[in-house]
């Protein structure tokens, strides 16, 4: 089912105006000095204290299962659902950022309200067709996903950037389409938004979604121990 009323999504978007460490590292070698033990890498011949070295983090994804060909169906379609709206929630935020940014060195008003109208033109012009294409899921996705890279919810931007009346309209033209625009992105609590957040990690270690950090913490090891634990529970 197509979403019937993207002008929700479009009018939100609107809006949102080390070269050592690639080359072989040798074992760690100890050097006592007084009573401090400094820990050493052996760099081709040269050594390099630890707390030079910066390593990024990689996160070991265990290996997907599923309980039944209905779970692998359902985690596929949400994979691709999200796959396909998370580059919009990403531009969210960087559209957010580079508006707020740009309106802070803005004295005038009529400035201020020319520079968003722009704004709104280029985003509408550039998304418009895209975003008429999105099923209702797609777009209670987006939405989800919007909380998770701004930190707020669709409902409070629109809010923000609009009046609160017309964020209350807009929140109840929504619904009728089964899409939320209050809705929040909990990976904790809601196990579809852990799933997403399980597809996005697999998806950026893959190269396939670009990386961009979350608006609030996510540790994804903890939120994954999280849930199986609740489910040996139950």
């Amino acid at each position: 089912m197509k979403l019937k009323h993207p002008i929700l999504l479009v009018t939100l978007l609107a809006y949102f105006a080390q070269d050592a460490i690639a080359q072989e590292i040798g074992p760690v070698n100890k050097v006592e000095t007084d009573t401090t033990e400094k820990l050493y890498y052996i760099v081709k011949g040269d050594t390099v204290p630890r707390e030079f070295i910066d390593l990024e983090e990689v996160v070991l994804l265990n290996k997907l299962k599923f309980n039944s060909k209905n779970d692998r169906r359902r985690y596929l379609i949400l994979r691709r659902k999200t796959r396909k709206v998370y580059p919009y929630a990403k531009l969210a935020a960087e559209r957010l950022t580079t508006m707020n940014e740009r309106l802070e060195t803005l004295e005038k008003n009529r400035l201020k309200r020319k520079y968003t109208r722009r704004i709104q033109k280029y985003i509408e012009e550039e998304f418009s067709e895209k975003l008429k294409k999105l099923t209702h899921t797609e777009g209670q996705i987006l939405v989800k996903l919007i909380h998770r890279q701004t930190g707020r919810t669709a409902f409070e931007l629109v809010k923000e950037l609009r009046t609160g009346w017309r964020a209350f309209w807009y929140n109840t033209t929504a619904s009728l389409f089964e899409i939320s625009l209050k809705e929040k992105y909990q990976p904790f609590v809601n196990k579809e938004d852990y799933i997403i957040e399980d597809v996005l990690e697999r998806s950026f270690q893959s190269n396939i979604l670009e990386r961009q950090e979350p608006a609030f913490k996510i540790d994804y090891l903890d939120l994954t121990e999280h849930w199986n634990t609740t489910t040996v529970k139950n």
